[in-house]
């Protein structure tokens, strides 16, 4: 219960002067977008830890480069003027299958390959939409505020609720990290796409049982070009991945995200059920239009 809902001085609006009133939206778009990247950074470890490749385990540490050179997924959660000193702290500690997830939204990937010396790299990027609606809950704290249907539903890759969407390149990034994550076992690239399509493939319309023809299943040219697919044999895994290239160009798979509604469909129910959210046929999440690239 908040103590202060109804004490009017001491609400945060209360000492804005009515003409600077206009710019309080920005409070909640600030909001938005740290509920949104919260979401989405969990997403990517429970789908992580659905791959069984890594263990739950919490450690503490006083030492950047002692965190980095045991961790598999590093998350950089400082000012953009820090930056720079941490990454000169921790690059050589960095093993090439790490991944580093930024929530650095300042500076770009580039930026943050060179200071890394790094490819494997993760950054979201969000813009914001022609409608600002206030949904992120004001008065919630973010735990709470991730457990909210509604909010989660906005948080949604496909969704432009709240006015805040994600660039679908992220969604891009965070396939080819889990192929990089099977190469580094050195999984045969054929076991990678039946694994998967049963990751991320494995939440369906009610549709789907009467015709399971129509689910889309994870192809070979999905994510490499038809030339180097012909010469890739069945035992051989798939390459290592730039991340920071995925993010930034275009992409076999690219092509097929954007062209499939029926995966989005896929993937849009995947992202609500990690989060405990049934979605039924009249409960549409994906936005019309071109996503986001």
């Amino acid at each position: 219960m908040d103590m202060l809902q109804d004490l009017e001085s001491l609400q945060f609006e209360y000492g804005v002067p009515e003409e600077d009133r206009i710019w309080l939206y920005l409070q909640g778009r600030s909001r938005g977008l740290m509920i949104e990247a919260c979401a989405h950074a969990t997403f990517f470890c429970k789908l992580l830890y659905n791959l069984e490749l890594q263990k739950l385990g919490i450690k503490c540490f006083y030492h950047n480069a002692d965190l980095v050179s045991w961790a598999d997924v590093i998350f950089l959660c400082c000012l953009p003027s820090q930056l720079p000193n941490i990454c000169v702290e921790i690059h050589t500690s960095l093993e090439k299958t790490s991944i580093v997830y930024s929530f650095v939204a300042a500076i770009p990937l580039p930026r943050l390959k060179l200071l890394l010396n790094h490819t494997n790299i993760l950054r979201p990027q969000y813009q914001y939409g022609e409608d600002s609606v206030s949904i992120w809950g004001a008065n919630k704290k973010v735990i709470a505020a991730l457990q909210d249907p509604t909010i989660l539903q906005a948080t949604c890759p496909y969704s432009p609720a709240g006015g805040i969407i994600l660039k679908i390149k992220w969604l891009e990034g965070v396939f080819y990290a889990a192929l990089n994550i099977c190469t580094a076992r050195n999984m045969a690239h054929s076991q990678v796409l039946q694994l998967l399509s049963e990751l991320f493939l494995s939440v369906h319309f009610e549709d789907c049982g009467k015709d399971t023809a129509s689910c889309p299943k994870f192809q070979l040219t999905d994510f490499v070009s038809k030339a180097y697919g012909k010469n890739l044999s069945q035992e051989r895994p798939f390459p290592w991945f730039d991340l920071t290239a995925v993010q930034l160009k275009e992409t076999p798979f690219s092509q097929h995200l954007s062209s499939s509604p029926v995966l989005q469909d896929h993937l849009t129910h995947l992202y609500c059920a990690s989060f405990g959210i049934s979605l039924t046929k009249e409960q549409p999440v994906v936005s019309t239009g071109s996503p986001s690239q």
